[in-house]
């Protein structure tokens, strides 16, 4: 996995929109149809080879 980035504010928008709060989450990719995210708490964790991420589909 590549690492996770800051969200922008439109990211951030999207994300509310969708019920997350921003600052507990990270982009790893940004395309016309889904923002996919992964938590910050996530990556903390030890023991776990694959981390979980969650995509955010885009109503347009």
């Amino acid at each position: 996995m590549k690492n996770g980035k800051k969200p922008t504010l439109s990211q951030k928008k999207e994300m509310k929109l969708h019920g997350l709060q921003p600052e507990n989450w990270l982009v790893i990719k940004d395309t016309r149809e889904f923002l996919e995210v992964v938590s910050r708490m996530e990556l903390k964790r030890i023991g776990t080879d694959r981390k979980r991420t969650r995509r955010l589909y885009r109503s347009e």
